[in-house]
């Protein structure tokens, strides 16, 4: 799925605050006679009058004007780095080393411009960028609630009340995997509104938004809670899906329910055209007041962490492995000398539980992997070659998103690629062209030397395999339950699936010193 966090260069989505409430009781009308006369020569269709049902305000007038005043615009200023430069078209990158001493070893190592300065100001030479959001407060003392995305690399950071003082802010803390972050401005008897964490509204109540779409500042909009637990691609948040429009520049702000309670945190847009189409997400109240709680306690956030990367069992990947409708965490690899590998947790391993819980996703095992702490005993149930298998696990400390991002395995992708040699007397399987792993196809692909498999040389356009993104240089290293040294292993393997009745065969691929699994159809 698509989704746009909202506060790039021109903001943050936003929404709910805290106090006074309005459940409007419809006008009611009671016909006289003339009335009954009308009635029964006018058309149903024109003369039936409904009033609103309980709980439908007539007007969110006074709800908006108890909460606004706790609701903030946010202005942030940064400067963008070189890689984000390099993305604009035609725009010239800067030159990063300090004017006057040729270059220093402490200058910018990565090339993101950083640290990069001119000789009189030691500041970046890479230009400003500005952005808005919105954000809350939630204490009279000054915290105020925000998203990550709206002040991360913040250099300067304003936020303007309602009564239009603009007071500088910094940040208390930040966390990424929930994109939610807590700044301060200096003073108190502001107004502040709670979180909600027990009586949500309903799928189909109203809810309110307000923020500063757009740098408009204060706007309200009203819409309903759409659905509730939508995993959007983020690990730690199940969102909440609302209606009200909210637009860049409305992030980070709240989202009310009729009595004035902050019941989310407007933090994404589904936007085909960066505007809103009426699908925005906002971070639950519950998630958010917990991680807030311990920004403000401590700034940091830590979580649990076993060292996998994990994939979600598909359909077709429950068919390649026999699960029928079982549903679990596919481990495609490890990080080695991480706590799952210490364990003796191997790529292909389905997790089926974790602490007597039922594991229903890749997405489930993350957040149970999380909320433990470092040192707590992770009881794993697995799947091996269709048994079952108990595994303690010690978990670690979850690295950042940034150290984790850094060794991402993203799965296939990219065009196909056909071998530039010939292969005419390479095996042919599954809409693959395979190899053995000697001297010349080593130093082609740059495989270690330690490194078993069989390696691809060529992908049918036309097959499934083609279809699931696998390219030359891709390495099998395991196929259904067999690990593979040879591309004969391979053939093996689909013969036995395909002697079963599977429809598909689970490889385990090896691309960029990564592993993940990839599901293909058995041909014929």
């Amino acid at each position: 799925m698509a989704s746009l966090k909202s506060g790039i260069i021109i903001g943050i989505a936003t929404a709910g605050v805290a106090a006074a409430a309005l459940a409007g009781n419809g006008v009611r009308w009671s016909p006289n006679a003339m009335d009954v006369h009308r009635l029964a020569t006018t058309p149903i269709s024109t003369a039936t009058i409904f009033s609103p049902p309980p709980g439908a305000p007539l007007s969110f007038a006074d709800i908006f004007e108890k909460v606004a005043p706790a609701v903030v615009s946010i202005e942030v200023t940064t400067h963008l780095t070189a890689r984000e430069l390099q993305g604009i078209p035609g725009f010239p990158i800067p030159n990063l080393t300090p004017k006057g001493d040729g270059g220093s070893d402490d200058g910018d190592s990565d090339g993101d411009g950083s640290n990069g300065s001119n000789g009189s100001s030691g500041k970046p030479t890479t230009p400003k960028a500005e952005s808005q959001g919105s954000g809350f407060f939630i204490s009279a003392d000054g915290y105020v609630v925000t998203n990550n995305h709206v002040v991360e690399n913040a250099e300067d950071i304003k936020v303007t009340l309602k009564d239009g003082r603009i007071l500088p802010a910094r940040v208390i803390g930040h966390d990424e995997a929930t994109d939610l972050a807590v700044i301060k401005v200096e003073g108190h008897d502001f107004p502040f509104v709670d979180f909600e964490n027990s009586a949500l509204p309903r799928v189909g109540d109203w809810v309110i938004a307000i923020g500063n779409p757009y740098g408009l500042g204060n706007t309200a909009t009203a819409g309903i809670v759409s659905a509730y637990g939508r995993d959007i691609g983020d690990s730690f948040v199940d969102f909440i899906q609302i209606d009200a429009p909210i637009n860049r520049g409305n992030s980070g702000g709240p989202t009310f329910d009729i009595y004035g309670r902050v019941i989310g945190v407007n933090s994404q847009i589904f936007p085909p055209s960066g505007g809103s189409i009426g699908i925005g997400f906002a971070i639950p109240a519950d998630v958010a007041d917990n991680i807030t709680k311990q920004l403000i306690a401590g700034g940091k956030i830590t979580r649990g962490y076993m060292g996998a990367n994990i994939q979600n069992v598909t359909p077709d990947v429950a068919a390649s492995l026999g699960m029928g409708t079982r549903k679990g965490a596919l481990v495609a690899d490890l990080v080695a000398g991480g706590p799952a590998d210490k364990a003796g947790v191997k790529p292909g391993d389905v997790v089926i539980g974790l602490n007597g819980h039922d594991v229903g996703s890749n997405t489930e095992l993350t957040r149970l992997v999380a909320q433990s702490h470092n040192g707590d005993t992770l009881h794993l149930t697995v799947l091996r070659d269709g048994k079952p298998h108990e595994i303690d696990v010690r978990s670690g400390t979850r690295p950042s998103e940034q150290q984790l991002a850094a060794n991402q395995n993203t799965g296939p992708e990219g065009q196909l690629i056909a071998p530039d040699a010939p292969v005419a007397q390479h095996p042919h399987v599954l809409g693959l062209t395979l190899g053995a792993l000697d001297q010349g196809s080593r130093q082609r692909f740059s495989v270690p030397s330690d490194q078993s498999g069989a390696v691809v040389l060529g992908v049918k356009d036309s097959s499934d395999a083609g279809d699931k993104g696998l390219k030359a240089g891709d390495l099998i290293v395991r196929a259904g339950d067999t690990s593979v040294a040879a591309p004969s292993d391979v053939q093996t393997a689909v013969a036995a699936a395909k002697k079963e009745g599977r429809p598909s065969i689970l490889l385990g691929i090896r691309r960029d010193g990564h592993n993940y699994f990839v599901p293909i159809k058995i041909e014929g």
